[in-house]
């Protein structure tokens, strides 16, 4: 059975935006090689850590949330660990409450989006 799941992962911040997104792309293609289904993704961009990591102090945010078997977790950290561009990553598992509210937060933004487009084209 897939459950639902969200990762965070930490980009040094010495990348440039293609190889940003060449990493992200990366890990993306793995969860789909191993019929992981891909809900959201979020792109938050460079921000500053809490804390300095590995001397560095700013790194570029991303968010997956998807859906897979436990079996493709573990392996998916090994590559979070084995790819020197992450700084830090974090994974769990959503609860069905923390799927609904996900979901409920998703359409909230989509309305808010197309509120806004509306008002342009007026």
């Amino acid at each position: 059975m897939l459950k639902q799941y969200e990762t965070v992962f930490i980009l040094t911040p010495v990348l440039s935006d293609a190889q940003a997104k060449e990493a992200v792309d990366k890990f993306k293609d793995y969860l789909k090689n191993n019929n992981a289904e891909i809900i959201h993704e979020e792109n938050w961009g460079l921000r500053k850590l809490a804390y300095p990591i590995k001397h560095k102090n700013t790194g570029y945010y991303n968010l997956l949330e998807f859906k897979a078997d436990s079996s493709v977790i573990q392996k998916l950290e090994i590559e979070y660990k084995r790819d020197e561009k992450i700084i830090r990553f974090l994974t769990f598992r959503l609860d069905k409450y923390a799927s609904e509210y996900s979901e409920r937060k998703r359409n909230k933004n989509r309305e808010a989006k197309a509120n806004v487009e509306q008002k342009k084209e007026d």
